[in-house]
């Protein structure tokens, strides 16, 4: 286990430094500059243009760019904001439990609600309730998470005159006002990976249910609940894992959106920001982020497999 551990750290970085020199390229071939934005209305002059982007390193060829940035990157500087002058690591360490909270939550509220209708339409395949389920599933899965929280926040507001309370406060902090404002955002998130567990669950269990062995298990008199609970559904959680640690990557691209819509002063809503401004260094150790998180997700999925699965354990 440890061997393999250690091989998908490498794989990992490898894939963090393909994903970060993309990122790095991609955002200096956008039109427009941060030193442009800065003295848009100042009326500076090239020279002194010239100058700030010198100050600032703009100056060299992309590659050195690159290569500065990930010479400091390995020491742990990420830099410092190239409008505040803040430094980024102290930034992103404000914001990041936010987004934390938010895909957590987001996904617990995915498994409450995905496990047990997928169980169900299992059990109740082709029934009036299976094909209501999948329905149901067909729509989560065909509804963008940013229009949805569009429509949530304008139908309560003008039904029930409510909408999440202003001015971000944390769970420490108070609880009530946090839960208030992240539930909305968290549903919105959840609605879609819900519904890939629904059908994930549904076809996994349904391909147990017909297996030998469980016929064996009904055969010396064990209660349906037990076939379904701790024999179908426990050997069908491999492939809902594996669904949930793929989903990560679209939980945390929906934090960009849905943060900035809500007002939530995360990961997400800073990309979204940084990115507006041409803030090179919060963009790149951003993305560098959510990937590091995605790769580390994953790789809990495949840890969390010899849990689940005992055949897996003993390989």
């Amino acid at each position: 286990m440890i061997e393999y551990i250690a091989r998908r750290l490498i794989f990992g970085i490898f894939v963090l430094l393909i994903m970060t020199t993309f990122i790095f390229i991609i955002m200096r071939a956008v039109p427009g500059d941060v030193v442009t934005l800065q003295l848009a209305n100042s009326g500076a002059t090239p020279e002194q243009m010239d100058a700030l982007k010198a100050e600032m390193g703009l100056d060299k060829s992309v590659i050195w760019q690159l290569v500065d940035w990930l010479s400091n990157a390995v020491q742990g500087d990420l830099g410092n904001s190239l409008w505040s002058g803040q430094q980024v690591s102290e930034i992103i360490l404000t914001r990041l439990p936010v987004t934390i909270q938010l895909a957590v939550l987001s996904i617990v509220l995915a498994i409450i609600i995905g496990i047990p209708i997928g169980v169900i339409s299992a059990v109740k395949q082709n029934s009036f309730t299976d094909h209501f389920l999948k329905v149901i599933s067909i729509g989560g899965l065909s509804i963008p998470n940013f229009w949805l929280a569009l429509i949530l926040l304008t139908g309560l507001s003008l039904v029930l005159n409510w909408i999440p309370p202003l001015g971000y406060q944390s769970f420490v902090d108070n609880p009530l006002v946090n839960m208030q404002q992240m539930f909305l955002p968290a549903i919105c998130l959840a609605i879609t990976l819900s519904a890939s567990i629904v059908r994930m669950t549904r076809s996994a269990v349904l391909e147990v249910l017909h297996s030998e062995f469980i016929r064996t298990v009904r055969a010396k008199g064990a209660k349906e609940g037990v076939v379904i609970f701790r024999h179908a559904l426990r050997n069908s959680l491999v492939s809902v894992i594996t669904l949930i640690g793929l989903q990560i990557g679209y939980l945390l691209g929906g934090t960009v959106v849905l943060e900035s819509i809500f007002a939530l002063p995360g990961l997400g809503s800073l990309i979204f920001e940084s990115v507006l401004i041409r803030d090179y260094p919060i963009v790149q150790s951003t993305v560098l982020v959510f990937g590091a998180m995605f790769l580390l997700v994953n790789l809990l999925v495949d840890i969390m497999y010899g849990w689940v699965d005992p055949r897996i354990r003993a390989k």
